[in-house]
């Protein structure tokens, strides 16, 4: 389509295995999707499923059995598309004994910049990702948000059109998970494209224009992450506190959920009113009252326990 930035049509990919890796198997089947220009991606699986795989594809760090995938309107054995990607792998190595500005400034030389345009795009992405103050620390001391940090910075040196991610925010506590989002977020503003692959699924509701949802290999779901699970809501919940002991609503009190001082309901919507009369005549305190919907979480739970189901059935079959 017009304005896809990311074109992948039939992409399959074996590996050898056993004995003289005389047995392959199959990690991607037919994978047909688009990324579009300007948009956050968000690549959805659990370990294993073919996230990883997919990426290497496409920035040809390995090479497919069947299918085709373009770039930019370019097919992805053309090295000078190359130029316009930015990449992070999911566990980038980098020299322990450099610093970051070293590690950077290396980088950037791929890049055919002069040595002053090589310092002051240095300095800017030191400064983008947060790590103006270290940047003459070496690497062998940095902490795992840090150094995925200069990855990012890296990433998007050479300042792409389109910015790989494999795995951005594995293994980082939340302050590290936050200043890659905000990253992710200015790219967006900036009008890169971005695809990113994450089993996070709160960081890809948060983030992500569109996701697509991979198990076993084979794309299970594409679309924006409200759509893609629906949004009819499943009933309602009741946030409420309670003054005294609560005598007057023993009955609800035991369909409630105690957190703290204070209880969550579950209703039908066709329960609300009445609930909520009774809540009253109880004295309780209403917080809030919100609709529960199904999450992203939930679709992609839902996909993995059909998936070993399946499995389980093909299992028994052939025994």
């Amino acid at each position: 389509m017009p304005g896809a930035a990311i074109q992948i049509e039939n992409l399959t990919k074996d590996y050898p295995f056993g004995f003289l890796h005389l047995k392959k198997k199959r990690s991607l089947e037919g994978l047909t999707m688009e990324v579009e220009s300007g948009e956050v991606f968000g690549f959805l699986g659990p370990n294993g499923a073919g996230k990883s795989t997919t990426i290497k594809l496409l920035v040809g760090l390995i090479f497919p059995e069947a299918g085709t995938a373009r770039i930019l309107g370019k097919p992805i054995t053309d090295i000078e598309m190359h130029g316009d990607i930015g990449y992070l792998p999911e566990q980038p190595y980098f020299y322990d004994y450099l610093t970051a500005a070293e590690v950077l400034d290396y980088f950037a030389r791929f890049h055919n910049l002069t040595a002053a345009d090589r310092g002051e795009r240095v300095e800017r992405m030191l400064k983008k990702v947060g790590l103006e103050t270290a940047r003459k620390i070496q690497l062998r001391k940095y902490s795992k948000g840090m150094l995925q940090r200069v990855g990012l910075a890296q990433a998007i040196l050479h300042d792409p059109k389109v910015v790989i991610l494999d795995e951005p925010m594995s293994g980082l506590d939340p302050i590290g998970r936050r200043e890659v989002r905000d990253i992710i977020l200015e790219l967006k503003r900036e009008g890169k494209t971005v695809l990113f692959s994450t089993h996070i699924l709160s960081d890809a509701e948060m983030l992500c224009d569109r996701v697509g949802v991979i198990v076993g290999g084979k794309l299970r779901g594409i679309g924006a992450p409200g759509e893609i699970v629906g949004m009819k809501a499943q009933g309602m919940e009741i946030l409420f506190e309670l003054a005294g002991d609560g005598r007057n609503a023993a009955a609800i009190i035991g369909k409630a959920t105690k957190t703290g001082d204070r209880y969550r309901l579950q209703v039908s919507e066709q329960e609300l009113f009445a609930a909520l009369e009774q809540l009253q005549g109880a004295g309780a305190k209403i917080l809030s009252v919100a609709q529960i919907k199904a999450s992203l979480e939930d679709y992609f739970m839902n996909l993995i326990e059909a998936d070993r189901a399946q499995a389980a059935a093909v299992e028994v079959s052939g025994t």
